[in-house]
């Protein structure tokens, strides 16, 4: 007897049964079929490739990925890879390497996972704001300001620290002075303003006498 297929090869468009007819034929030349179901699998998982990426957080202190970020050509032997991160979004308090997971599924639903490093960075310098300031000596020809005193309302994207140039005035300061506020965040990004410290001296002198002999 000699026997024959009508299908002997599958792809991934034959996934699921599939009916393949066997012929059997004898030397006579006399025949008979039967049939069969031939359920083909797809057992392979998406092979993933990713890549690590560094992104910056923007005036309001926040970044975003998308798959085609962390994605560097996954691919699957019968179908396209349904993409998905575990992170999508980055603040202020990310700021540094972060691992996010890619996962792909494809059409059978087989899954495969990769990991890949995000580094957050905060390149926004702060925007300051000052303002002028009067301030008055005391009794001991003293006076001085914070920097409260100065800052007008400066803002960071992640929060700022502020330092002044000059805190403390004495009667060698009488009239203006140029003070220098500078503003620092947790990256090291910095700016200044400037602003004018007005110093006036509204303390009268002290007058003592002592008698007089005539």
């Amino acid at each position: 007897v000699s026997l024959s297929l009508s299908q002997t090869t599958f792809t991934c468009a034959n996934i699921g049964t599939n009916t393949v007819t066997l012929t059997a034929t004898d030397a006579n030349g006399f025949s008979s079929t039967c049939t069969s179901i031939v359920t083909v699998v797809d057992a392979a998982a998406p092979i993933m490739v990713v890549q690590n990426v560094t992104v910056n957080l923007d005036a309001s202190g926040n970044a975003s990925i998308t798959t085609a970020d962390i994605d560097n050509g996954s691919t699957d032997n019968c179908s396209s890879v349904s993409l998905s991160l575990d992170v999508t979004t980055f603040t202020c308090a990310n700021i540094g390497a972060n691992t996010v997971t890619l996962t792909g599924v494809d059409a059978s639903g087989n899954t495969s996972t990769s990991t890949a490093t995000v580094t957050v960075q905060d390149v926004t310098a702060p925007t300051m704001s000052c303002q002028s300031v009067t301030v008055f000596l005391d009794a001991t020809g003293n006076a001085s300001v914070t920097t409260a005193d100065i800052d007008g309302g400066s803002t960071d994207n992640c929060g700022v620290t502020l330092t002044l140039s000059q805190t403390a005035f004495t009667c060698a300061n009488l009239g203006g002075n140029t003070v220098t506020l500078t503003g620092t965040d947790a990256s090291g990004n910095t700016s200044t303003c400037t602003a004018t410290v007005t110093v006036i001296d509204t303390t009268a002198p002290k007058a003592t006498c002592q008698p007089a002999a005539i």
